[in-house]
């Protein structure tokens, strides 16, 4: 021992002597330790006195290790000084220096930072090479294993050493009170905080990990008793370094952090005041510390829950109260208070104040439910989708509950909060992630409310059905699903009919899945529910009084609940129809149809007629709930042993007994309508000949299944009803199919069956010429005869009488007939058609204009005229055999286009339009030049064509049977503004999705040139009109300065710019502005022309039509333009409807791109919510906001800027008092450029100083503007306050309310304003009240003191003189 405290001696004395401030040795810090572990520091400190040395002299040289030494000589450094304070007789005060203190913190951090350890003994490595032979070889082969489980091992030795050195610190803490030393306590609360971060990142295993969490925590512990100070500083500052840790994503040392908050503080704050005052203000702390991301916004308010969590409940309110206040404040507060109310809602006992004695009204919960209703409205995106998804949130999660059920049920239906408005715009918002929000709330209402929404918000949910995002479609689906599955009435069941099904052709496969899914389950299911359902007997059903005053269809709803009825008719509907066939289709082919729903509409229809004859009706007159016929058509074709023969067979006999009347009549006199022919309204024979239709077809379907004998006689039955010619049109293609079927089904071979079919269709093709022949012939004669009449007796009125009913009733076999032509030629396109062709030749051609016939000398009636019916059949039955015979079609193809544009008849145009749709499929060639003769039924004045013209016209382009030249496009823009609401539906949803990523650029290309033709000019160069002729260009215009033109030609605009990608709405931007506004300042142009004087003055319009625009849309009250009205020449109007057109896109919010000037919070919060990025892509996000910056800018110096440059001198040439106007132009095109102004204007610089000037004149007027009328608006509604309430008390309540909003809302000179003008009208109140209400008294009647002097009147001229100056915001 001797030698080694020789050792330590002689070293001290080197660096005493030498002053040296290199680090003690190794080796003396081992003796040091040795001497301090065997208690021998007595000795030591004799032999310092003996050698004139003092114990402080050991504490240069330690300290020079502590900050300089190797990780592995510093810890020991620690070790060493830390055994010095804590032995025995120690002069603790002399060895403790807060210089010393400090480097001994600094070596702990370090050794986190900077890990280098301490060279591996040579017997450990013996002893792992060694145990059996080969041992070298095996060492060499795994060396970097060993190195691995070394490397470990000195790692676990370095935190063995932390362990001890934060230990012996913690015995330190108990002799030595850092009160006297704040910046050692600060330092040393810092780095216990910091420890388990450092830690963390080292990856150091679990269970070392906890015992250095645990040691951290005791010191942390330690460091806030009263020895060491103000416990309320200490606590502040412990917090404040334990919120890095606290606010970390997804770490252990968030979770020692959050613990020791939690359960070591809060347990201290029971016993003291000061440390629970730091801990209530610490959420507060994390609120403004929380990170923008989404990920450590939500790290954050979970740390913030926790905490307020252990809280007493009295903190708890001071805390919701903060954060209520933050929904006040700027975005990013805004949206973590957004996520903080839900989580404080479900954390917090008693939200809603049920068990509580101040009520729900007063409770803190209704008031956090009140703020997040009202960030649903709020100006950033991302709040407003955080703000309605956890509105969705809080109501799954109050609705566990019965009693807050309830009331969140009144707050909800409360006329106050306004859901169904809010609702209704945010699931039309402009944002992605809002609209999926609001449908997810909706789905969260339905099941709280029970379906109490408007009509208004149910058409919303089915509009966002059609969402071109994935996922706000299958959110809508969701919705409105649950809305009908909670909620049946007749309007959910229709708008879940007329949306959800029609997405079985959705391009997604999982909607379509989800769509099978929803009608298995909310259509079928019920149905069969409803048809198994054990029904009363008539007798037991009837014999209440009440119901035998019933009607049937009331007797039938009570039957059949769950709106099955209901459901049923509405499938009926012909826009329902076709999806719900193919979802039929798509579920039997998966096999996923079950017998039973065949079996429930059969037990539908058997109970509807038993009640029908229950009450002693006529059969005949009883028809089977609508839907029934139809639905169980089309599943049974998948479940043909589910239909019983029995049942088909019974109503096909009292359906074909017991016809509604025995007269034939022609569709449109049945006003029936099926596929080819648009009838009028419905009727009985309807309702009976649907039925009919949909039972022949389930026949057909079953007729596999049928014994021989029955279907050779229904065979016969239905050749022999065919013939006769005297059926419904709907029923020709029924029959005809289901006798095609059964010959098919029952036939050996594939020839035979089609020998079969030849053979009848012959017949019949021979039978109905004979019929087309008879009537033709009938009719000539009848015309003839009336050409050599003399005038009538009473006998050639008999006679006459009967000719015309038998030329009735061969008018109406004719039309039957020429309708089953057509149909027996899509059967079987051989057959023979050559009697048939020169026939229906001279029907369509008998209304055409001939020179010959007016030379013959008796009169020839014209089938057109006579018989339109026959007329419009004969044009339907040629396009089909057109179809089947390519020759026929050439030729008479330009007849269907002639037809189609003189035709007066809405119902022929239809068809026509339906037909070149399929010649376009079939002979594409052939109709591609007709197509711009097919798009003029795009204006058509019927509406039912012009839908049908551009769904076929939007189906061929789809398939690229049509192309996307020409005039096609620019036609198609006017489909966005048709008076009809159901096209433009179909034309934003063609526009705005299909389009769009069908053809991105056809937007971009043609934008400049829909301009020009919507204004119908030809003036511009490049931009003439096609070969169209001057009136269908007017057709296809939108033409006019009036209101009603402007909105539609602008909103084209809007439409197209939606559509376009920023770089797109840059060169947009620049095409407008160069080929538009150019022309203004050419150089070309003549002014002493008369036209060139014309076109100086429309340019002279430009910007004050430019700021009439900009008033408008800024809703500002400005007249319209005047010089307007001196304009006579419809060129120079022209000119400049498409002068007000461009300025008004230049100011549209469309055109300009979106960008981050400042780095915003709010637009940061917005990417988040939208796409949920990372740090990466924010930083992307940013670096792109730059560059579109840059090249805004460049467009308006290039573009932009000359162009109006040049404009300014033109004007100014020419004394035009309209430069002003130009000015002020420009500054609405710069205000987003105030900073930039000197480097867009450098060409004029005199510009560039007005342009300034009137920038800072206007926003002063303007803020004066707002004020007043903020101030005069709220005056006025103080009109209608009660009168008790004092004059006084309602001008505070103005302050309180709207005029602080503004003052919030509007920049600094905004809010300057609105005080001034508060504090006149609160004056002006003050006054009335203390006269009582009346006036304020006149001068002449106050007492007022008297000006001195021989000539008061000199005194108040001299003051009348004197010079006014404006204020500085006006200057």
């Amino acid at each position: 021992m001797d030698e080694t405290i020789c050792r330590i001696i002689s070293e001290l004395q080197t660096h005493h002597t030498l002053s040296s401030q290199a680090p003690i040795s190794q080796q003396t810090l081992s003796d040091l330790q040795t001497v301090l572990d065997n208690q021998d520091i007595e000795t030591l400190y004799e032999e310092l006195s003996s050698k004139n040395l003092s114990a402080l002299s050991l504490l240069p040289p330690i300290t020079y290790a502590l900050d300089s030494g190797p990780n592995h000589l510093s810890l020991l450094a620690s070790k060493v000084y830390l055994s010095l304070l804590l032995a025995p007789n120690s002069p603790v005060f002399t060895l403790f220096t807060p210089m010393a203190f400090l480097s001994l913190l600094r070596s702990i951090r370090r050794s986190f930072k900077n890990p280098i350890f301490t060279p591996p003994k040579k017997q450990a490595r013996k002893k792992k090479s060694g145990g059996r032979p080969g041992g070298s070889f095996d060492q060499a082969r795994n060396g970097e294993e060993h190195e691995g489980e070394e490397e470990s091992e000195r790692s676990e030795f370095d935190v063995r050493v932390l362990f001890c050195i934060l230990e012996r610190l913690e015995l330190v803490l108990g002799l030595i009170h850092l009160d006297r030393f704040p910046d050692s306590l600060k330092s040393l609360i810092q780095t216990m905080a910091e420890i388990p971060v450092m830690a963390v990142e080292l990856n150091g295993n679990s269970g070392n990990f906890s015992k250095l969490c645990n040691l951290c925590s005791r010191l942390l512990s330690e460091v806030l008793s009263p020895e060491h100070g103000d416990q309320t500083v200490s606590a502040a500052e412990v917090l404040k370094s334990l919120s890095r840790s606290i606010l970390l994503h997804k770490s252990q040392a968030r979770a020692f952090g959050v613990g020791f908050v939690v359960n070591r503080m809060m347990g201290m704050a029971k016993d003291s005041g000061e440390i629970k005052k730091a801990i209530v203000n610490l959420p507060k702390y994390l609120v403004h510390k929380a990170p923008e991301k989404a990920e450590g916004r939500t790290s954050a308010v979970e740390a913030i829950i926790e905490i307020v969590r252990a809280m007493e409940y009295e903190d708890q309110i001071g805390v919701v109260e903060y954060v209520v206040k933050m929904t006040q404040g700027k975005a990013q507060l805004r949206l973590l208070a957004v996520d903080l109310v839900p989580m404080l809602m479900m954390s917090c006992r008693d939200p809603l104040g049920v068990n509580s004695e101040t009520g729900v009204e007063n409770s803190w919960g209704l008031r956090c439910l009140e703020v997040l209703v009202q960030r649903c409205s709020d100006a950033v995106a991302g709040i407003r989708a955080r703000a309605l998804t956890n509105v969705a949130h809080l109501v799954g999660f109050l609705s566990g509950d019965d009693r807050s059920k309830e009331v969140l049920k009144g707050v909800m239906k409360c006329s106050g909060m306004g859901m169904n408005e809010l609702l209704r715009k945010r699931c039309t918002d402009e944002k992605a992630a809002v609209r999926k929000a609001a449908l997810v709330l909706i789905s969260k209402l339905i099941a709280l409310l029970g379906g109490g929404f408007d009509e208004d918000v149910l058409k919303t949910m089915g509009m966002a059905c059609s969402d071109p995002l994935v996922s706000i479609r299958k959110a809508a689906v969701s919705a409105l699903s649950e809305a009908f599955r909670t909620f049946s009435n007749d309007s959910v069941t229709k708008e879940w009919l007329h949306c959800i099904p029609r997405l079985i052709t959705d391009n997604e496969s999982s909607i379509q899945e989800e769509c099978e899914n929803l009608f298995l389950e909310l259509v079928l299911d019920r149905v069969t529910r409803a048809g198994h359902t054990n029904f009363p007997s008539s007798k037991s059903f009837f014999s209440d009084s009440t119901l035998k005053a019933k009607s049937f269809e009331r007797e039938l709803e009570f039957v059949f609940p769950e709106g099955v009825l209901g459901l049923l008719k509405e499938i009926c509907n012909g826009e329902v129809t076709p999806w719900v066939k193919k979802i039929c289709v798509s579920l039997g082919k998966k096999k996923r149809l079950k017998p039973k729903i065949a079996s429930a509409l059969q037990n539908i229809i058997r109970t509807s007629e038993s009640l029908w004859l229950s009450r002693s009706m006529q059969i005949e007159k009883w028809t089977a709930p609508p839907g029934a016929w139809l639905l169980l058509s089309e599943v049974s074709a998948f479940l043909s042993k589910a239909v019983d023969w029995e049942f088909l067979h019974h109503h096909w006999k009292l359906i074909d007994k017991h016809e509604p009347d025995g007269e034939v009549r022609s569709p449109f006199q049945q006003g029936f309508c099926d596929e080819d022919v648009v009838g009028t309204d419905e009727s009985d024979s309807v309702t009976w000949a649907g039925d009919r239709v949909f039972l022949l077809q389930t026949i057909s379907n079953v007729s596999a299944e049928l014994p021989p004998e029955p279907a050779a006689d229904l065979a016969h039955e239905l050749l022999t009803r065919i013939e006769d010619f005297n059926m419904h049109s709907a029923e020709v293609n029924a029959h005809v199919k289901a006798l095609r079927t059964l010959c098919k089904r029952k036939a050996l071979t594939t020839e035979e069956a089609d020998g079969l079919v030849k053979k009848w269709v012959n017949q019949l093709l021979s039978k109905a010429s004979r019929v087309l022949d008879l009537f033709m012939l009938k009719d000539s004669e009848g015309y003839k005869d009336i050409g050599f009449l003399t005038p009538p007796t009473s006998g050639i009125k008999k006679g006459k009488k009967a000719v015309a009913e038998t030329m009735s009733r061969l008018l109406s076999q004719a039309i039957i007939a020429t309708y089953t032509i057509g149909s027996l030629v899509i059967i079987c396109p051989s057959a023979d058609l050559k009697a048939i062709i020169p026939v229906l030749h001279t029907i369509i051609t008998s209304g055409s204009s001939d020179l010959k016939l007016n030379k013959l000398p008796c009169p020839v009636g014209s089938i057109k005229q006579t018989a339109p019916s026959l007329y419009i059949q004969a044009w339907l039955t040629m396009g089909k055999i057109c179809l089947a015979d390519g020759k026929l079609a050439k030729r008479y193809i330009p007849l269907f286009v002639q037809e189609l544009e003189k035709s007066d008849c809405a119902a022929l145009r239809n068809n026509i339009v339906v037909m070149m749709a399929d010649f376009c499929i079939r002979y594409t060639a052939l109709v591609d030049c007709y197509i711009s003769k097919i798009t003029k039924c795009l204006r058509d004045p019927c509406e039912l064509v012009r839908r049908q013209t551009f769904i076929l016209l939007s189906r061929l382009l789809q398939r690229d049977y049509v192309k996307w030249r020409g005039v096609l496009f620019l036609r198609f823009l006017l489909s966005l503004v048709d008076e009809s609401e159901r096209i433009r539906q179909q034309a934003d949803f063609l526009f705005g999705n299909i389009l769009k990523a069908k053809a991105p650029l056809l937007a971009y290309n043609s934008f400049v040139e829909a301009i020009f033709v919507l204004n119908d000019c030809d003036a511009h160069s490049g931009h003439g009109r096609s070969q169209s002729s001057r009136s269908e260009s007017r057709l296809f215009s939108i033409r006019g300065n009036d209101e009603k033109s402007r909105t539609k030609r602008m909103h084209i605009y809007v439409s197209l710019l939606k559509q376009m990608a920023p770089e797109h709405l840059l060169a947009t931007f620049a095409k407008v502005c160069a080929e538009i506004l150019a022309s203004a300042s050419d150089g070309m142009l003549n002014t002493e022309d008369a036209t060139g004087q014309a076109v100086l003055q429309v340019l002279t319009l430009y910007i004050e039509l430019y700021l009439y625009v900009y008033a408008s849309l800024s809703e500002c009250r400005v007249s319209y333009p005047t010089p307007l009205k001196q304009l006579n020449s419809s060129a120079v109007a022209t000119v400049v409807t498409i002068a007000m057109d461009a300025f008004q896109i230049l100011a549209c919010k469309e055109i300009r791109i979106p960008f981050n000037r400042g780095g915003s919070s709010s637009d940061s919060a917005d990417v988040d919510e939208e796409g949920g990025d990372t740090g990466g892509g924010t930083a992307a996000a940013a670096a792109r906001g730059r560059v579109i910056t840059q090249a805004v800018k460049k467009g308006l110096i290039q573009n932009t800027i000359p162009i109006f440059i040049e404009l300014k001198r033109l004007l100014e040439s020419k004394n035009s008092p309209l430069t002003g106007s130009l000015m002020e132009c420009l500054r609405i095109l710069l205000k987003d450029y105030k900073n930039e102004i000197d480097e867009i204007l450098v060409a004029d610089k005199q510009l560039q100083k007005e342009l300034i000037y009137d920038m800072q004149k206007y926003e002063s007027l303007k803020a004066k503007s707002t004020a007043a009328e903020a101030v005069a608006s709220v005056q006025r509604e103080s009109v209608f306050r009660s009168p008790r309430i004092s004059k006084v008390t309602i001008e505070r309540s103005v302050q309180n309310t709207k005029v602080q909003e503004k003052l919030r809302s509007g920049t600094s000179k905004v809010a300057m304003a609105v005080a001034d003008n508060v504090a006149a009208a609160t004056a002006r109140s003050v006054l009335r009240e203390v006269n009582n209400g009346g006036l304020t008294p006149p001068l002449s009647a106050m007492s007022v003191p008297k000006l001195r002097g021989s000539n008061p009147a000199a005194v108040l001229e001299s003051l009348r003189r004197r010079q006014c100056f404006d204020s500085d915001e006006e200057n």
